[in-house]
This record gives C-alpha cells, sequence and structure tokens, in this order.
C-alpha cells in the first residue's frame, strides 16, 4: 500500500498538510504515516532533566496525534501510523522514506508568511530532483473547500 508521509509540527500548515495526505490516501486506497521528530538541542541538559523532557516532548507528540488520528478515521476512514524520531529534521525525514519503502508521496504544508514557505520546503526543494519520492507542498492557505476539490 502506498503511503503519504506528513510531518507533525507546531505550524499551522500542517493541518493542511494533514488534511490533504489523509483526503488523497482515502481517494487511491493509501494509508497515512505521520513523522514528528524531536530536535536534540531541546535536551542539551543533565540526563535526568533530557529524559523528561523527552518524554514530555514525546506525550505532547502522541496527544497531536491522536487529534488527528481521530479526526482521519471519522472523516476518511484512515488510521494514520505515527513514527517519533529523534534528530535534525532533513537528515531524520530522509532516513524515514529511505527505510520505509512503502512511502510513495512526501507531503509538505508550505507556510503563508514573509518568512518563506518553511524550513524543510525551502531545503528539499534545494535537491528536489535527488528526492527518493515525489513531494507534495499544500498551501497553507487552502480553505477546507479546496482541499476537498482537490484531492
Amino acid at each position: 500500500m502506498r503511503k503519504f508521509l506528513v510531518v507533525l509540527d507546531d505550524s499551522r500548515e500542517c493541518l493542511n498538510a494533514m488534511r490533504f495526505a489523509a483526503m488523497r490516501a482515502s481517494s487511491t486506497g493509501g494509508g497515512v504515516e505521520i513523522l514528528s521528530i524531536i530536535r536534540p538541542e531541546e535536551f542539551n541538559h543533565w540526563i535526568g532533566v533530557g529524559d523528561i523532557m523527552r518524554a514530555e516532548a514525546r506525550e505532547r507528540i502522541e496527544a497531536h496525534f491522536n487529534v488527528f488520528a481521530k479526526w482521519m478515521h471519522d472523516r476518511q476512514g484512515i488510521d494514520p501510523h505515527l513514527v517519533i524520531r529523534e534528530g535534525e529534521p532533513l537528515p531524520e525525514l530522509l532516513t524515514q522514506i529511505r527505510e520505509d519503502k512503502d512511502i510513495g508521496v512526501l507531503v509538505l504544508g508550505a507556510a503563508t508568511g514573509k518568512g518563506g514557505p518553511g524550513p524543510l520546503i525551502t531545503q528539499l526543494s534545494k535537491s528536489a530532483g535527488t528526492l527518493p519520492v515525489p513531494m507534495t507542498i499544500v498551501p497553507g492557505g487552502l480553505s477546507k473547500e479546496q482541499l476537498e476539490a482537490i484531492t
């Protein structure tokens, strides 16, 4: 089964990427894998404090995932899978794509502000021709109705 890989983060545009991936997976008989990456600098403290912070980060990620998973299941009939990795976002994302051969499309949400589309899109665009899977960039400003019309 082809899976749509979506990166879960704290950005507003992440919501549109999640919606798009779920709608496409539902209409094509695919699945959704949600990847969240915990950056290592979040835990540059004493070992005990770092472990507590890591556990809290995982709890936050799982809480966000559960919200998206419920929506995907209730609205699209999709049961997404969560993967949590630790490290720098771009290398971890590429490693996940290489390790999971069922991933067929990377879906990222683009920010609408003056700061550009977001760091992952900016970095990946430079090497888009060598990515192991196609990348779909979902504009953060699209409405639910627009997303439904294109999926």
